[in-house]
């Protein structure tokens, strides 16, 4: 059972839902359609919640094929701090006027960190069972 990955991930969905409706509030609130019509603001809101879309997936699922190997609990816990975290940090950071570089970076090293980690122990756990 992947209890902790679920865990994350249902954290992580919460935290999509509110970028998802940032971009679509000020959708609606500057009238833009598509695309973010030369709208500064849209424009930060769709890369944040795109940023989210295109980091997210990936460490969730190396994270939940490292929990299906048994590591220490603490490890996967490791992850989906880092990785909320540096999502949590990624989008304050890029959402502010102007932009809060250093939040921003912070945000993805703590996110590739997660995804480092989750990486490592799938390479090392699956190398592991794959000897014996």
């Amino acid at each position: 059972m992947l209890q902790i990955t679920a865990f994350y991930a249902a954290l992580l969905a919460i935290l999509f839902l509110v970028l998802s409706a940032r971009v679509i509030i000020w959708r609606q609130s500057s009238r833009v359609e598509f695309e973010h019509g030369g709208d500064l603001e849209l424009r930060r809101r769709i890369r944040a919640h795109a940023n989210f879309a295109e980091y997210v997936p990936l460490t969730l699922v190396v994270m939940g094929l490292a929990e299906s190997m048994s590591p220490p609990d603490i490890v996967i816990h490791l992850c989906g701090v880092l990785l909320l975290g540096g999502r949590l940090l990624h989008a304050y950071g890029v959402s502010r006027t102007p932009p809060v570089m250093r939040t921003r970076v912070y945000g993805m090293v703590l996110t590739m960190v997660a995804l480092g980690i989750a990486a490592f122990v799938c390479l090392a756990l699956s190398a592991f069972f794959l000897a014996v």
